[in-house]
């Protein structure tokens, strides 16, 4: 009977450990979240609606991308120093690259994050394209300062993006500047 008190405390430090674990997480997810936020990921991967006081996300859309079915007419055409043009939800830009619709942040399997792992997110953000080796990702991405971001944030954004609500949403693919009026 004397192992008793040893078992016990082995299961002590092993609960202790995984509340330990448990606090980590929270800590990383609210970590997440304080830089997605200041960040500005809302400004633009969340569609824009208008509100009472005008523009604004529409948090019930929060980090889905630009919203599929919503068709847009041609792209104005670039005119002196007015080389940049954005639709009214603030989730897809024309300029110089083409066309880009801003990604589904949510962790949807099918549409957005939820099949991606941690490794894929930030060589992502470090290389540039998606998925580390496929396309670029185009403006506005702020891809030359947010590749600054610590491993420890971009874990931390990547482990808040995953706990936020999925959202089904497919964005469209990017358009060339060849299919874009005016060019």
């Amino acid at each position: 009977m004397t192992r008793f008190p040893f078992y016990l405390a082995l299961a002590g430090a092993m609960l202790s450990t995984a509340v330990a674990r448990q606090a980590d997480a929270e800590e990383k997810v609210a970590r997440g979240k304080y830089l997605v936020t200041t960040s500005g990921c809302h400004d633009c991967h969340t569609p824009w609606k208008v509100g009472p006081k005008g523009p604004e996300p529409d948090m019930s859309r929060a980090l889905s991308g630009h919203p599929a079915g919503f068709d847009l007419p041609p792209a104005p055409k670039a005119s002196g120093p007015w080389i940049v043009s954005a639709s009214a939800t603030n989730t897809a830009w024309s300029g110089p690259w083409g066309v880009s619709f801003t990604a589904n942040l949510t962790p949807d399997a099918e549409t957005g994050l939820g099949k991606w792992s941690f490794k894929n997110f930030k060589d992502t953000i470090r290389t540039g394209r998606h998925m580390g080796r496929g396309r670029p990702i185009l403006p506005p991405m702020p891809i030359p300062m947010y590749k600054n971001f610590s491993d420890a944030d971009l874990e931390a954004i990547f482990s808040y993006l995953q706990t936020i609500p999925a959202i089904t949403n497919k964005v469209p693919e990017p358009l060339p500047p060849s299919e874009v009026a005016g060019k």
